[in-house]
């Protein structure tokens, strides 16, 4: 099952994304998969084939500010949940989704689920991979050092930035092959890394978590949790307390799996994942 680049234009921004679309008519809803920072869709590479395959449309995209995608000055884009959100209800209109399953991951993942809170009748059920979702959950140092004054400016515009996140994240190494294609927008232009410093700079984690924490405890769909245990960021409590808290949740403990599940236990996460999304079956 081969994945497909596509770009569209909404509201002069341009969304890179990647898609794997069901061979044959499907009754599925569709998934969309929103990727962590520094990342891309990229790293949903080997979860789409597998969506596509049991008859699920797959699509991820690319952030704005984001690898492939469009990465406006911050004086045409704001880089803060607001901008992130509204840019997302386009992308999410222009491609015609009445109804999706909504997979998020990541220091970005909170954006999606401000989303998710904000149109909730457009979302079939919804998939947390190690994501903010607690007020107890914080910027990590190796992440907030990126958008401290000067320092930031000066790191943000280097591209081992994305191997040591990723793999400081992971815990794991990362072929050399898939670096090459998170480095590729840094190594192409300075403006990756300003997006990425005024996302760092914007991202009003707390008052996120706020409206994440108080949303979902009135929220009906599935929620599927699935958490690397070796997060060095997010600890496994965070979900744990999120779970216990929000009705119709399952939370799903992914031994030696770190903050970036999908980059080295795909199949792991598949298991449980594919069924999760298989039940989101359209009227």
């Amino acid at each position: 099952m081969s994945i497909t680049e596509h770009k569209i234009t909404v509201n002069s921004l341009d969304w890179f994304y990647r898609e794997a679309a069901p061979i044959g008519r499907t009754d599925l809803i569709p998934v969309v998969l929103l990727h962590g920072i520094v990342s891309q869709s990229y790293s949903w590479r080997n979860i789409l084939p597998a969506l596509a395959s049991q008859g699920t449309r797959a699509i991820a995209p690319d952030w704005i500010g984001y690898g492939f995608s469009s990465t406006p000055e911050k004086r045409d884009f704001a880089y803060n949940p607001e901008a992130f959100i509204t840019a997302l209800e386009g992308f999410i209109k222009a491609l015609e989704l009445e109804k999706f399953s909504l997979v998020v991951q990541g220091f970005l993942g909170s954006v999606g689920l401000q989303y998710a809170l904000r149109h909730p009748e457009k979302i079939a059920n919804l998939a947390i991979l190690n994501a903010p979702i607690s007020s107890a959950a914080k910027l990590p140092w190796k992440i907030k050092q990126m958008g401290l004054p000067l320092a930031g400016e000066m790191m943000t515009q280097d591209p081992l930035l994305v191997d040591r996140t990723l793999e400081g994240g992971s815990r794991y190494r990362i072929e050399d092959k898939d670096l090459d294609v998170y480095r590729r927008p840094f190594l192409k232009s300075s403006a990756p890394g300003r997006s990425l410093l005024a996302t760092i700079r914007n991202l009003q984690l707390d008052s996120a978590m706020q409206e994440v924490e108080s949303g979902f405890k009135q929220w009906q769909q599935p929620i599927l949790i699935q958490w690397g245990m070796i997060d060095p960021w997010l600890p496994v409590e965070i979900a744990q307390s999120f779970a216990d808290s929000v009705p119709n949740a399952e939370l799903v403990k992914l031994n030696n799996v770190g903050h970036y599940p999908q980059e080295h236990y795909h199949e792991t996460i598949l298991e449980d994942l594919l069924p999760f999304v298989r039940r989101a079956e359209s009227k």
